[in-house]
């Protein structure tokens, strides 16, 4: 047998009653989804409805705004705070009408539990982690900072004195070639003189001119001598 259902309480003459069409036979969750659904609608027309207010309420401020203009945007505020206020009341009904539908049984039906784990355990994963931040990291850093230390190491530079010495053995070097390209000229020198095809040997008398081709070469390096 169905209940007989109660009379409509009275509404003020702004007050618009919450109602909804509901099958027969229609489950208790059915009816729970509806009515949330109902307020949540009527949650947004009240959103948009202050939108519409707040930009009449900056119109209004306008310094530019005729007498005309200003009258009318104060009969549309007056009508969206009446709206506001009919929302405000139809929202707080639809709050009232969803407590009672939750009321009834089988209408919240609860959220099945999450899957059971079926991986590794937490510890497990923590584990690497942990031994990753705390071992692994600061030998890392250390290597780079000796990567980084040997790659910035200035070379010295070369003593004073080790220079003026190295100098000087480069000078000796080249005086000691000098020296030895003079011997090695003068012994060419004797070495043709000795031996001229044309029999013109050193003795007395007055001495012949024999030409030495690389007579002047060795004048230059005997001159050059520092």
């Amino acid at each position: 047998m169905q209940p007989t259902p109660s009379p409509p309480p009275a509404v003020g003459p702004d007050q618009i009653p919450i109602t909804i069409a509901t099958p027969d036979g229609a489950r208790p969750q059915a009816i729970y989804e509806a009515l949330r659904n109902q307020r949540s609608e009527l949650r947004d027309q009240l959103e948009r409805v202050q939108d519409q207010r707040n930009d009449i309420a900056g119109s209004l401020k306008a310094e530019d705004i005729t007498a005309p203009d200003r009258e009318g945007l104060a009969t549309r505020l007056k009508e969206t705070d009446a709206r506001i206020l009919s929302l405000e009341q139809q929202i707080a009904q639809a709050d009232l009408a969803v407590s009672k539908a939750a009321a009834v049984p089988g209408a919240v039906v609860p959220e099945p539990p999450p899957p059971p784990r079926t991986g590794p355990p937490e510890e497990v994963i923590a584990i690497p982690i942990v031994f990753t931040i705390f071992v692994l990291c600061p030998i890392a850093i250390a290597y780079a900072r000796r990567l980084w230390k040997r790659g910035a190491a200035v070379i010295a530079p070369v003593p004073k004195e080790v220079t003026e010495r190295l100098d000087q053995m480069g000078q000796a070097v080249e005086s000691m070639a000098i020296e030895i390209e003079r011997i090695g000229e003068g012994q060419r020198f004797l070495t043709r003189v000795m031996s001229d095809p044309n029999g013109r040997q050193l003795g007395a008398g007055v001495a012949q001119p024999i030409p030495v081709p690389h007579a002047e070469r060795a004048t230059e390096r005997m001159e050059y001598r520092p």
